[in-house]
């Protein structure tokens, strides 16, 4: 998947989100792609009232169903979540 590049601002995209404050805990958590406001000729993602690089690193997916999928596949149930790695 190609990053930073396909994406416009403004469209809804979707990531899987570890929760800092506990953890072996993810969720799916849908994001908007903006303009980078430190760097205007790159794309950010806008979540939880802050901006995130739009890079390699961060696992993005067009649509709710296509996160859901990979959470499960790389965290299991809910009842083994945050077991597999």
């Amino acid at each position: 998947m190609e990053y930073n590049q396909g994406y416009q601002p403004g469209e809804v995209v979707y990531v899987i989100i570890r929760n800092p404050h506990v953890q072996g805990v993810a969720n799916v958590q849908e994001a908007a792609v903006v303009a980078d406001p430190d760097n205007g000729n790159e794309l950010a993602l806008f979540l939880y009232d802050t901006y995130y690089p739009l890079t390699d690193e961060v696992a993005v997916y067009r649509s709710e169903q296509e996160a859901e999928h990979a959470y499960q596949a790389a965290f299991g149930t809910e009842d083994s979540e945050g077991l597999h790695g």
